[in-house]
């Protein structure tokens, strides 16, 4: 050894002095070890050398899922904040220490996407706190389980693998999932599950949730979904009516996606299918009683047996009541009789008919009123083809604009009738397959044309008296003595001289002769004619009496039959 070192001189200790100084200084913000020399109350007295100790509260020891025991003589690793506080002790830190070191093994895992292990500790806004070996992670709420869950208390303060979605060093932020580790382990379970499975197998299992279209049901690992309409074979309005949440149960397999590991699964496949043989059991136009289930707009399901049911379609409900809705007719858990309609045992469907069960109320008119009959009803409608009346059996008639008089229009008649008048009517015909029903107003007081054909008074070339009812200026409106016919006699046909053709000649009440034209059954008219008659007069007389070639005239001619006429009386 030199005589320089042996004998320093106060240079040489400055130097060495500022060499140690500087060399501890470096060691400030970094992990360096120490030893515990002693333990007095709540506080751990750690010898970090450099001839100088720290002290650390016990309570850095300790942390959710390790263990906080520590002795003297233990050697423990700790974060040197400053060499020299006021009290000339060492600014140290077991948290700090422990968190750098976690720093950098997250940091590792993170880039090889590796999973860390970690305690739920706290809860905070939005989710709750880890502790990664004393580094503190956000946990969001949507990344605690695959499902949300109420209750996370049985989840705190057990270490547990947990996976990095994101680091920031700098502002000391980390974001893992515990959803993500679930995710993978399930999906590895799904896998290894799903190979030991085949489609029609039955395997036990427990109901874990239901829903409003089925339950989930646990196969021992692997979720699989029961859906309503596989619940059974009758109708299920809500899955809560055949399952309950913990209830084992026997499934079947019905159908296994091994992509997306989605399984179907079905109770009623492994009951015997009602659907077999249905034809024979159930044969067209055989009448059963059931149970109205279900209503729409369309018609009312009618359950027959468990897992049978049938459609009465909104038209085979009624015979009367077209345009109602079902739920008029019948109600949810009405007992009903209904006929079978039709069986399809590949589409499974029956259709149903409630009104076959009920006498066709068109066949018991016609029996009860048959054609000649005369009703009495209630107008229930005018239109402008003619008026529709209540008959008995809640059926409709009706009168058509040319039945309603035999003379006059249909729509001038028409608008003598109202709504709610009570008439009578004569039943034309009763059509039981179109359900219809003719009737007449006008046919109560018998067809005059009829009445007068029968008597023969009234025919072509016959001789007849009228009444006059009305004078025009284009002629007379007159009715046919002893007859319901009215006719018109146009002012052309009221003389045979045109210097008489003057309706101002006559008047009303008054009685004059005239002869038929024309009768027509079929077009239903009746026309006169005076100037026809005086023609015909006139025509007998000349060949009766004489004629213009002999040297007699008119007038000598007319009045000799005048006197014979006279004569004759």
């Amino acid at each position: 050894m030199s005589a320089a070192i042996q004998n320093p001189s106060r240079e040489d200790f400055a130097a060495l002095l500022d060499e140690s100084f500087g060399k501890s200084d470096a060691l400030e913000g970094s992990v360096i070890k120490g030893r515990v020399v002693a333990i007095e109350k709540d506080m751990a007295v750690i010898d970090v050398g450099l001839k100088t100790e720290g002290r650390v509260a016990l309570r850095e020891f300790s942390g959710p899922g390790r263990e906080g025991a520590i002795e003297v003589g233990d050697e423990v690793e700790v974060y040197l904040d400053r060499i020299e506080n006021a009290l000339g002790e060492a600014v140290i830190s077991r948290d700090k220490a422990r968190r750098e070191e976690s720093w950098v093994k997250l940091e590792a895992a993170y880039e090889r996407n590796e999973k860390v292990n970690g305690v739920i500790f706290n809860q905070v806004k939005g989710g709750y706190t880890v502790d990664l070996d004393g580094a503190v992670a956000f946990l969001p709420r949507s990344q605690v389980d695959i499902r949300p869950i109420r209750d996370v208390t049985p989840l705190m303060g057990v270490p547990q693998p947990f996976q990095i979605l994101k680091m920031d060093r700098r502002r000391g932020n980390i974001v893992v999932s515990r959803r993500t580790v679930l995710e993978e382990t399930r999906a590895e379970a799904r896998s290894e599950l799903v190979a030991n499975l085949e489609e029609g197998q039955v395997v036990d299992g427990v109901v874990k949730n239901i829903t409003e279209y089925g339950a989930f049901v646990d196969l021992g690992g692997i979720d699989g979904l029961l859906h309503v309409t596989d619940m059974a074979w009758r109708r299920v309005n809500h899955p809560s009516e055949v399952v309950t949440i913990g209830q084992q149960l026997k499934v079947k397999i019905i159908k296994i996606n091994h992509e997306t590991h989605r399984i179907s699964l079905g109770i009623k496949q492994l009951l015997a299918d009602p659907w077999e043989g249905i034809e024979a059991k159930y044969p067209v136009n055989a009448r059963f009683s059931g149970r109205v289930t279900n209503i729409t707009d369309y018609g009312a399901f009618v359950e027959l047996e468990p897992g049978i049911e049938g459609l009465i379609h909104v038209s085979e409900m009624s015979w009367t009541k077209k345009n109602v809705h079902p739920g008029k007719i019948v109600s949810t858990s009405q007992e009903v009789e209904v006929q079978i309609l039709e069986v399809d045992p590949v589409k499974r469907r029956i259709s149903l008919g409630l009104k076959q069960t009920l006498q066709n109320p068109w066949e018991a008119f016609a029996e009860k009123f048959p054609s000649g009959s005369v009703v009495e009803g209630e107008v229930k409608n005018k239109t402008e083809f003619g008026l529709f009346i209540g008959l008995e059996g809640d059926v409709d008639g009706m009168v058509h604009l040319s039945d309603l008089d035999w003379n006059r229009p249909g729509e001038q008649v028409i608008e003598e009738f109202k709504k709610g008048d009570v008439v009578k009517a004569q039943v034309l015909d009763v059509d039981v397959e179109k359900e219809r029903i003719s009737l007449g107003i006008k046919q109560l007081g018998g067809d005059p044309f009829a009445d007068a054909a029968a008597a023969g008074d009234v025919k072509k070339g016959a001789v007849v008296t009228c009444e006059i009812i009305e004078v025009k200026e284009s002629g007379l409106e007159v009715k046919i003595v002893g007859t319901d016919l009215t006719t018109f006699i146009k002012r052309s046909e009221l003389a045979r001289d045109r210097g008489d053709q003057r309706p101002e000649r006559f008047a009303a009440g008054e009685k004059l002769d005239a002869r038929v034209t024309m009768f027509d059954r079929k077009s239903r008219k009746v026309q006169v004619s005076i100037k026809a008659l005086e023609m015909a007069e006139e025509k007998e007389a000349i060949a009766q009496y004489g004629s213009a070639d002999a040297g007699a005239s008119l007038g000598d001619i007319l009045g000799a039959a005048l006197k014979k006429a006279k004569k004759g009386e």
